[in-house]
């Protein structure tokens, strides 16, 4: 009968450790996640940046030597990712395939011009930098026009730094919240050790010799949860870069490791916390409220 109590006395405990490492896992795994997340706006916002398209559109009788110039003075400018040359005949064919009709059968003609795709680093995608960039080169005579998204340009500058603000404030919240999951985890741990606590008080145990043992055993709960959260983060980092390798998420050493030593010792902390100041509640309880 007693090895029967004592081997469902051991299971309960393990299942008890198991579900404070597994919550504190969950928790720290999407704190991670949204760590990542923030680490990592402005590379987002950069990427979508980098994505708008300047179109200069040069004149039908530009010179190849000036078309020529013009892609290789703008490649070596300070505010070009890319620039790409388009004749007017492979527009006409990727317009043809995109409306699904031959329009130069039916107007006789090609009336689209040769162009230069330019797509800007983030940094100069702004509708002041833009402007200034087309002026310079409109003023070529060889350049008929300059065209881009100017409304797109704006919106997306102002929604960058809205949901850069709200990610802010999100990780606020997220964090409060996963300190209060991981603090009420280990506080339901350490109720059911109420009984121990206050016998190995009454027969004189201090109370840092009595929490002492419960701190270690929740940091180390804390440090596997952490580990696991770790696994899961790095697995999805992985898949990111895998789908996205335009990020370079995988690059980024120092981010990487910002995020996951920030992690682990999130969860080091968390928990020698929460064990702390209930391991200390029940201390300070009389007797008598031990059974409510």
């Amino acid at each position: 009968m007693s090895q029967y109590i004592e081997r469902y006395q051991r299971r309960k405990l393990i299942s008890s450790y198991f579900s404070v490492a597994l919550s504190i896992a969950l928790v720290l795994f999407l704190l991670g996640v949204l760590g990542l997340l923030v680490l990592n706006t402005k590379k987002l916002a950069d990427h979508f940046k980098e994505q708008i398209t300047i179109s200069v559109f040069l004149k039908d009788n530009a010179k190849p030597v000036e078309i020529d110039q013009l892609q290789k003075s703008l490649m070596l400018a300070e505010y070009t990712k890319s620039a790409e040359y388009i004749s007017k005949e492979d527009a006409a064919e990727q317009y043809s395939e995109d409306i699904g009709e031959n329009f130069e059968e039916f107007l006789g003609y090609n009336p689209l011009k040769n162009s230069i795709d330019v797509n800007l680093k983030a940094d100069f995608v702004s509708p002041q930098q833009i402007d200034e960039i087309a002026k310079e080169l409109v003023a070529k005579a060889y350049v008929d026009e300059v065209s881009y998204d100017k409304p797109l340009i704006s919106l997306l500058n102002n929604n960058a730094r809205k949901i850069s603000l709200w990610i802010l404030i999100a990780s606020a919240v997220f964090t409060i919240i996963a300190v209060l999951l991981i603090n009420s985890s280990i506080r339901l741990s350490i109720y059911s050790k109420r009984f121990i606590i206050k016998t190995m008080q009454m027969v004189g145990a201090t109370k840092t010799f009595i929490r002492r043992p419960f701190i270690w055993t929740n940091i180390k709960l804390g440090m596997v949860g952490a580990v696991v959260a770790l696994v899961g983060l790095g697995v999805l980092v992985y898949y990111i870069d895998k789908n996205f390798p335009e990020l370079n998420l995988l690059q980024d050493y120092i981010v990487l490791i910002i995020l996951f030593v920030g992690v682990f010792g999130l969860g080091v902390i968390i928990s020698w916390a929460s064990t702390h100041f209930a391991t200390q509640r029940f201390l300070n309880l009389r007797t008598d409220d031990l059974y409510y």
